[in-house]
């Protein structure tokens, strides 16, 4: 599945609910998921992780992270590719 097709996807599910609880709540949730990530990943170092809760941790910070560029009209591969292809990405180390 390519960046565009799953934005489109998120779209045609989510946006009417989405759009109608704007970009500051929709934040908060994403915000939510990514602490639910962050515990997920604490317990992967601890060595009591479980696979498949950590990527659908992974899978629900991309679908709010996604959901928040639909309700601000962003294309995420127009952005992705601007940044990342087009120029380069920035400089130093991630």
């Amino acid at each position: 599945m390519q960046i565009a097709e799953f934005q489109q996807l998120i779209h045609e599910r989510y946006y009417p609910t989405d759009s109608a609880r704007g970009a500051p709540a929709t934040f908060l949730w994403f915000s939510e998921e990514i602490g639910e990530l962050a515990e997920a990943l604490a317990h992967r170092e601890r060595g009591d992780g479980d696979p498949q809760h950590l990527a659908e941790e992974f899978a629900d910070v991309l679908a709010w992270l996604t959901t928040l560029a639909n309700i601000t009209g962003v294309d995420l591969t127009r952005a992705v590719h601007d940044k990342y292809v087009e120029s380069g990405g920035p400089e130093g180390t991630k």
